[in-house]
């Protein structure tokens, strides 16, 4: 019998199959499935981060940086140095909350509105930061949070 561990790996390495680079992510219920496998089950909390051409289609998806059960260090220079990596133009960023809410923090927020200037600044454009929890997401750009 296959463990939760064991499932939750080949679920992933599924929606890895599914959404691949040259893939254009216009639906925002593919990127939320895709954004579910990839975070959920997490013990903490992981930052990650899609990163997407001027078509809108998937470059690379890179968990950036692992933290705790609560919360998760996030330094924008390594977010605009992963940007000019890749030669992003559009990114969508997520993280998961393993405690369960998709509610979004106040340093969440907060978090969002600076990535989101300092990427202005080298014309990259945050299209959604996505908050995934379980089986559920809550997404900024839906709320009117971007």
């Amino acid at each position: 019998m296959a463990t939760a561990d064991q499932i939750l790996d080949a679920a992933r390495h599924v929606i890895d199959y599914k959404v691949r680079r040259g893939v254009p992510l216009i639906s925002a219920n593919m990127v939320k499935e895709y954004l579910k496998a990839k975070l959920a089950g997490y013990d903490r909390e992981v930052f990650a981060v899609i990163l997407m051409d001027a078509k809108l289609c998937m470059i690379d998806y890179v968990e950036l940086f692992q933290g705790t059960v609560t919360q998760t260090p996030v330094y924008p220079r390594e977010v605009v140095r992963l940007t000019m990596k890749y030669n992003a133009t559009h990114v969508i960023i997520s993280h998961n909350h393993p405690t369960g809410s998709t509610e979004p923090s106040a340093a969440d927020e907060a978090l969002t509105q600076r990535l989101k200037a300092v990427l202005d600044l080298v014309d990259v454009r945050i299209l959604d930061h996505i908050i995934v929890a379980g089986n559920e997401t809550t997404s900024f750009a839906e709320r009117g949070l971007l």
